[in-house]
């Protein structure tokens, strides 16, 4: 390397660096306490206007509440460290397998069609189906906003559930969602608790109606490798976008086993 080429790298790394350094500077500042969240609120709301989110969307940003509820949730995800047999036992996995059986029968139809359009079979979807919200009967009663935006602020998974933030605040603008939008602890929503940037990427219509959450979720899963007629246990090919929806081991784990039960498995 002569000198001159020398300098010339040095100054380009110099400025990629001082690139990626500038939107971390001027990012709104993440707490772990409801302290800072209204000054954060202020920080983040320029941000969002500077991306093109309407004044009424970041008006109903600034309304948000810190949900100390969801902190709190956040923080005490134990049931992810039992095992697979307590795991199931707890979330009430046989009784999930046996109205899962029930609907894969009375709901043939829609099954079928989505089996048809995404390769998914129906097991691994009603298992879902079931775990996240007892098929639709517990959605959560959390304001989606706030919940993301708590999230978003707090310094555990800031980056993580910032980009969440901003999806929601499309979604909104959209109409897609509104503010007054209600779902989980984390702002999961409809019937199998979609993210806001997933359901920018994966979701289709309303996802509070079961087929369009189903249809949803089967579309996440074969965009994240989902092939027609491979297996889907721990090793097999389409375990992996089992994985792609939830981060938990052992909830993975309980999606293959429930999901082979229902399909007609033991």
């Amino acid at each position: 390397m002569t000198e001159s080429k020398g300098l010339t790298t040095a100054t380009f790394l110099t400025l990629a660096m001082l690139t990626c350094l500038g939107p971390q500077a001027h990012a709104a500042q993440c707490g772990s306490s409801s302290a800072g969240f209204s000054a954060w609120k202020q920080e983040f709301a320029s941000e969002a206007r500077a991306k093109g989110i309407s004044a009424s969307t970041v008006s109903a940003l600034m309304a948000t509440n810190y949900a100390q509820a969801t902190i709190n949730a956040d923080r005490g995800q134990r049931s992810f460290s039992l095992s697979l047999d307590q795991f199931l036992a707890k979330r009430g996995g046989a009784s999930i397998v046996a109205r899962g059986r029930s609907m894969k029968q009375s709901q043939g139809a829609l099954f079928a069609s989505i089996q048809q359009r995404y390769g998914v079979p129906p097991g691994p979807l009603i298992a879902i189906w079931g775990m996240e919200t007892g098929f639709g009967s517990q959605r959560g009663n959390q304001n989606m906003l706030s919940s993301i935006a708590t999230l978003a602020y707090d310094c555990r998974r800031s980056a993580y559930f910032t980009e969440h933030l901003y999806a929601a605040l499309q979604l909104i603008d959209r109409g897609t969602l509104s503010a007054a939008t209600r779902g989980s602890m984390h702002g999961e929503v409809g019937q199998t608790q979609f993210m806001p940037k997933n359901i920018l990427a994966y979701g289709s219509g309303n996802l509070d109606n079961a087929a369009n959450a189903l249809n949803s979720t089967a579309n996440f899963l074969k965009a994240h490798g989902w092939r027609a007629g491979a297996g889907y246990q721990p090793g097999e090919p389409n375990f992996a976008a089992i994985q792609a929806w939830n981060a938990a081991g052992v909830y993975q784990k309980a999606i293959a086993v429930m999901g082979r039960q229902i399909d007609g498995g033991e």
